[in-house]
């Protein structure tokens, strides 16, 4: 079988979910995986392993995590010789004609986008639901019997062709009907508490990320309202130590750079203990990024001997108002704390992530980051100065994209009141009004010394928020732009879709959403309820899976 990434070799081989479903699918009998990657330098689209053609493969599995990679999927299929719409391919299951099969959190998190390209669709984690998906696979049997007893009895497979949708003439989804035998929406199925943490598989000096990766747990108990991981990945898992520490023992000799996955959830405690591991074993540490509350002197030591230069800390919200809006739990306080011990422990490049378009954003909460942005300066510049090298702030400034299974899917991409955005029909408002934004924090931060801005392009983010929220119209408009045959906007024309539809509309309440078809436990009304109270400007509590039924997830059984 085939393992298709959409992306290039670097990011193929730092992908840790990537890595396990190749280590998993190749661990079970009766299956040889080999994989292909989205060519690099124009080079031959042929397996990584044995160089064969896509069309040699009966079985094609493909990971996508982001939307941007979705045109790149499609165009994989056609590069390879398999028909790219499934429900063109024959009812014989073969070399040339494969039983294709989409999985990763992109597809969880919206399946519907990839869904005319996909005979399944695993929803949810792969250690979860491959084992048995792949033992019925190996069944004889038609496509149509395959897809049929697949659907019907197992947990976490979406038959996408058993699904029918209908549409208002506003886009809105007006119905879904559902093919006998199959279940009206498709359970979420999770991974269980793992006794050896998740980690690198593949080292390749080609890697995007050269380090040993090791997972810190699954979820994150914080709830910020515009993160989809914290809703789809519910519930909320974290390693204990032993399981951590497990992992990194499994690293190859001579390998002592190790990158820890989902420190931004951890508890300290647990930190602390792996800082310990780390430091008696002479290994340095990497990261993504930090929670601010989240620093202790054991991990400020290990960042100290580990030799770190820079380091990133994500406010998110430019406000404390906004943070707050946002349930990000963090205050200027914990910002500025955070950026004096990581300059102090060595750091000469502090990052900091910002998002702009978030819901109820004003000037006035630009100013305010402005505002933090030279106190910190003015904390750390007598840090940097005493040992002869002043730290560099790096900005990231990123234009909002509202994601399904979110309290923020209801919102509008730009930020706009709900009056303007639905009558800017065209989305030049809401780039305009990112560009605003992006305008203002440039000129204000210009004079700020060893202050760099980095900003995205709302024109472009425009795509990502359209393929964020779309329905199984925007197949053919991702097929055009995989296979180079048109652009973005001429694909949206002429295929008569809008932007506006899809990433600038604001939803109703009681909207039937398209990637309602998945069930992730999430009861009806709380996403709108959190929603409420992030216009309030309200928090919520992070989770705690043994007394928190709010959501109602934790009443559910996901695991298998």
């Amino acid at each position: 079988m085939a393992l298709l990434y959409p992306n290039t070799y670097p990011l193929a081989v730092s992908n840790l979910g990537y890595q396990l479903v190749y280590k998993l699918l190749n661990s079970l009998d009766h299956i040889v995986c080999e994989r292909f990657v989205y060519p690099q330098n124009h080079e031959a689209f042929r397996s990584l392993e044995s160089e064969r053609t896509l069309s040699d493969f009966p079985l094609v599995f493909g990971s996508v995590s982001f939307e941007q990679d979705f045109p790149r999927l499609c165009a994989m299929l056609v590069a390879g010789g398999v028909e790219p719409y499934a429900d063109r391919r024959g009812n014989e299951v073969r070399a040339g004609s494969p039983l294709v099969v989409f999985g990763g959190v992109g597809v969880f998190m919206n399946p519907e986008p990839l869904a005319e390209f996909a005979d399944i669709m695993v929803i949810g984690e792969a250690e979860a639901v491959l084992p048995a998906l792949l033992k019925q696979l190996l069944q004889p049997g038609s496509r149509q019997e395959v897809l049929q007893k697949i659907g019907s009895t197992l947990a976490g497979c979406y038959i996408p062709g058993g699904y029918t949708f209908s549409y208002r003439d506003d886009g809105r989804v007006n119905s879904i009907s559902v093919m006998a035998g199959l279940p009206e929406r498709v359970r979420k199925v999770v991974q269980g508490h793992q006794e050896v943490a998740a980690h690198s598989e593949i080292l390749s000096p080609e890697a995007e990320l050269g380090m040993y990766m090791t997972e810190l747990g699954r979820g994150c108990s914080r709830g910020c309202r515009f993160c989809a991981a914290g809703f789809i990945y519910r519930p909320p898992r974290l390693w204990k130590g032993d399981a951590v520490i497990a992992g990194l023992k499994e690293r190859p000799a001579g390998i002592d750079r190790v990158g820890l996955l989902g420190m931004e959830m951890s508890e300290s405690s647990t930190l602390d203990r792996i800082a310990v591991y780390l430091q008696e074993n002479d290994c340095s540490l990497s990261f993504s990024s930090l929670r601010a509350d989240r620093i202790t002197d054991q991990l400020l030591t290990l960042l100290a001997k580990s030799k770190l230069k820079s380091v990133a800390i994500a406010p998110d919200g430019c406000s404390q108002r906004l943070r707050r809006v946002i349930n990000k739990g963090l205050a200027e306080k914990d910002l500025i704390d955070a950026a004096v011990a990581l300059v102090g422990a060595g750091i000469y490049t502090l990052k900091l992530y910002v998002m702009i378009g978030l819901p109820t954003e004003t000037v006035q909460d630009l100013d305010e980051l402005i505002s933090l942005l030279h106190r910190i300066r003015a904390e750390i510049l007598p840090l940097g100065q005493a040992r002869g090298r002043v730290c560099e702030i790096v900005l990231s400034v990123n234009s909002f994209v509202p994601k399904p299974w979110t309290p923020f899917q209801y919102l509008s991409f730009g930020g706009q009141e709900r009056e303007r955005a639905e009558n800017d029909l065209d989305c030049s408002g809401a780039v305009q009004s990112l560009r605003y934004k992006i305008k203002y924090l440039k000129k204000k931060l210009q004079k700020i010394d060893n202050l760099h801005v980095k900003v995205d392009r709302p024109d472009k983010v425009l795509s990502q928020a359209v393929f964020s929220r779309a329905d199984r119209r925007i197949a053919p408009v991702l097929l055009d732009i995989g296979t180079g045959k048109r652009s973005f906007k001429q694909a949206m024309k002429a295929h008569d879709l809008r932007s506006w539809e899809y990433a600038v509309r604001p939803r109703a309440q009681d909207e039937i959403f398209c990637w309602q078809v998945v069930d992730h436990g999430i009861k009806e009304g709380h996403l709108y309820q959190e929603l409420e109270k992030a216009v309030a400007a309200k928090a919520t509590s992070p989770c705690d899976t043994t007394i928190c039924r709010r959501c109602g997830v934790c009443d559910e059984d996901t695991t298998p």
